[in-house]
């Protein structure tokens, strides 16, 4: 049985490797100009003719920033799934959309920042002092719990909301650099976005991945889990705070991308089962594919105009959402 097991997460492991490959591929291909599979091969290769070379170099930075923020968004919602015992936890959860978008509002309102890397820079550290601030809310060691971790994002989100609309409404120069970050895209980055969130995300999931153990103690109950030497206050503080530098390194880069955090959980799952390490390197592999997917959808839909990919998550995600609570109904 186990036997089969390990080959079933193997075939998967290569199939789904396979397909990220071949997402990657398709990104550097497809655009406002497509470049034919054999010169983007060449392209690659160094081979290629000067025009088509330039084309698909321009195109690396979203490739790599896509399969970042994918990886990130969908690690960070299978944390946040375990450790608050919530099917429906995902990023926004905690208040890091709204704490990054709020960082964006009040730096371009009040400091004047401007352009996207000013704006990346400023969203960062509101994505972290507001998933910081909601793990405050939620209570250490023994007062800790997940209701109280949902009802403090609820309770910042709309805080947060609130000023955000108050600041927006008063100054269009404001509301016109918030519009274009807060859908969520990929466009126009390049690799200094790449460089800036890599670290946050790069040591996140190598966190994430080290955290399996204890979280698969923590699926056991919390007294379980103290049996076998996990610390269950410790295990949700690191895993919280992980899922946060996940979020807001992918949501800092991207802006907030929705339901990726949400649907790409409940696929691994029904996939390789409730094992943490597995659904951490699973999660990594198909967020990384889903919103590279989504981006290449994105640009194809509306040619010669690119719909964003917050966008087609949104709409491709809602359809999930109704089949996690469906799924939640039908084990009761």
């Amino acid at each position: 049985m186990r036997v089969h097991s390990r080959a079933r997460t193997a075939v998967i492991a290569l199939g789904a490797v396979a397909v990220l490959v071949l997402v990657c591929f398709v990104s550097v291909m497809v655009g406002n100009k497509n470049i034919p599979p054999g010169e983007v091969w060449e392209a690659v290769l160094g081979r290629g003719d000067a025009y088509a070379t330039v084309v698909v170099e321009s195109r690396y930075p979203r490739t790599v920033l896509g399969l970042l923020v994918g990886a990130g968004l969908a690690v960070a919602g299978v944390l946040m799934q375990a450790v608050t015992r919530n099917p429906l936890a995902e990023p926004g959860l905690m208040g890091i959309n709204t704490g990054a978008a709020a960082s964006v509002v009040a730096a371009s309102a009040f400091l004047g920042a401007s352009g996207q890397m000013q704006l990346l820079l400023w969203a960062l550290p509101g994505a972290l002092l507001a998933g910081a601030f909601v793990h405050l809310l939620g209570g250490r060691g023994a007062g800790a719990s997940p209701a109280r971790l949902v009802l403090g994002g609820a309770v910042l989100t709309a805080v947060l909301s609130a000023f955000i609309q108050a600041v927006t409404l008063s100054s269009p120069r404001t509301f016109d650099s918030y519009r274009y970050w807060v859908v969520g895209a990929l466009t126009g980055r390049n690799f200094e976005a790449v460089w800036t969130v890599l670290p946050l995300i790069a040591v996140g999931l190598v966190v994430a991945l080290l955290l399996g153990r204890a979280l698969d103690a923590m699926a056991l109950g919390e007294d379980s889990a103290a049996a076998l030497g996990a610390s269950p206050a410790r295990v949700r503080a690191v895993g919280l705070l992980t899922a946060v530098v996940l979020s807001a390194g992918a949501t800092a880069a991207a802006g907030p991308i929705v339901f990726v955090g949400l649907a790409v959980p409940h696929l691994v799952r029904a996939l390789v089962g409730i094992d943490m390490r597995r659904q951490v390197v699973f999660a990594a592999l198909l967020g990384a594919v889903l919103l590279l997917l989504a981006d290449v959808v994105g640009r194809v839909l509306v040619r010669p105009q690119e719909l964003m990919v917050g966008v087609v998550t949104a709409f491709a995600g809602a359809p999930a959402l109704l089949l996690a609570v469906r799924r939640m109904r039908a084990t009761k």
